[in-house]
């Protein structure tokens, strides 16, 4: 099944890219035509299969080679543009599809981010070239079976060290892109110390096994997998040397918590435009559905959850470019932008109808994607006790 959801040639709708207060404009000449290039790439290549993919819960694999021609991967540290810039790119990778922009998070943002400020200069040197051209594709294991938002102090999968070489076992979930991946950095208890080490693992090795997880009503076409890592023997050469405890897994999670946010804008974005051309296109009683109030009312309260969500984001990002950005800074932006989603695309589903729980018209899936873009990457809950903490000085966390 391939659903054709480009917009209509016929309508032409004002603000055409829902950028209602040009937040666009704050980027440079050459960000501004690199976004534009991404977005036609994503407009040819993932949005006319997306829905098709997200139903049969398969993921595009077939792209993977092209998106390298993109020369996007690791937008900060190694081509050099700004947050702002970085995040609007979020924001059109979800807009297209939030799956196709899940695993983007999870290949660039947390495996890359992972080797670029835990990995040493000679592993980077060694590892960082493939992985930049998508010649190695990666994920990251953190998540338990039995550990989520308190992994920090929980972590249950051991790593026992031997001479030169260490030994993990344990289990991970919700492993994105590990069923297919060529390496996972796996995250485990040092036996001997009790604090939190970083291990590159080749999916190949002995002892290692990804199982896809089933069933999923969200993000149907990112590849979740459940490991377990019996007696995996990874070299001392393979352990990421600047990873010695939990807090420096937070510099990573600090940065991808904020692409996360901008992931959430992004949703509302994809929501924003099917409901508005939904709206403008539909019939009901002889004139377009956009001619009634209470729907010009959803249109609205949409547009403004997106663009307040919009305005932290930059905000937040020109903060981080500075060097500024504090971690109770991008967990209030995780809180409040995935709270404003849930409900712009409840309101997007409502303004459907009946269509808004068919795949076809985009809507459910955008409404289901949004579940999943909630809770990964802190829960609401946990990032607003990290808030909550920061301007209290009281924390509420177990």
């Amino acid at each position: 099944m391939t659903v054709d959801n480009q917009p209509s040639p016929a309508v032409e709708l004002p603000y055409p890219d829902g950028d209602f207060y040009g937040f666009q404009d704050l980027l440079s000449e050459s960000e501004q035509a690199k976004l534009l290039e991404v977005r036609a790439w994503l407009d040819e290549h993932v949005r006319p299969t997306a829905v098709e993919n997200w139903v049969e819960a398969s993921f595009p694999r077939d792209l993977v080679p092209k998106i390298a021609d993109l020369d996007l991967i690791s937008p900060v540290r190694r081509c050099g543009y700004s947050n702002v810039f970085a995040g609007l790119i979020h924001v059109e990778f979800t807009r297209a599809d939030a799956s196709f922009a899940t695993f983007m998070g999870v290949h660039d943002g947390l495996f890359t981010g992972s080797l670029e400020v835990l990995a040493s200069e000679e592993q980077k040197k060694e590892w960082l070239p493939d992985v930049y051209a998508f010649k190695k594709i990666g994920a990251f294991g953190l998540t338990e079976p039995l550990g989520g938002s308190d992994v920090a102090g929980g972590l249950r999968t051991t790593a026992r060290r031997e001479g030169d070489t260490w030994i993990l076992n344990g289990a991970k979930r919700w492993i994105g892109n590990a069923t297919w991946s060529d390496w996972v950095v796996i995250f485990a208890k040092d036996e001997s110390d009790g604090q939190v080490k970083a291990f590159l693992v080749d999916t190949t090795l002995p002892g290692y096994k990804a199982e896809k997880i089933e069933n999923k009503i969200s993000l149907r076409t990112v590849q979740n997998a459940d490991i377990t890592l019996t007696d995996v023997r990874v070299p001392e050469s393979h352990r990421l040397q600047n990873c010695s405890s939990f807090k420096d897994v937070n510099k990573v999670l600090k940065v991808t918590r904020l692409g996360v946010a901008w992931q959430a804008v992004g949703l509302q974005q994809a929501a924003f435009d099917v409901a508005r051309r939904y709206a403008v296109e539909r019939q009901q009683f002889g004139r377009p559905l956009a001619s009634f109030q209470m729907v010009q009312d959803q249109l609205v309260q949409m547009l403004g959850n997106l663009t307040a969500s919009t305005a932290m984001m930059v905000r937040l990002s020109e903060l981080e470019d500075k060097g500024l950005a504090k971690d109770e800074q991008s967990a209030l932006a995780k809180a409040y932008t995935t709270a404003r989603m849930r409900e712009t695309v409840a309101l997007g589903r409502s303004l459907l109808g009946g269509n808004g729980i068919v795949a076809d018209y985009e809507m459910a899936k955008i409404f289901s994607d949004a579940e999943s873009i909630y809770s990964y990457e802190g829960t609401y809950e946990i990032n607003t006790l990290v808030t909550g903490r920061a301007i209290t000085g009281v924390s509420a966390i177990v």
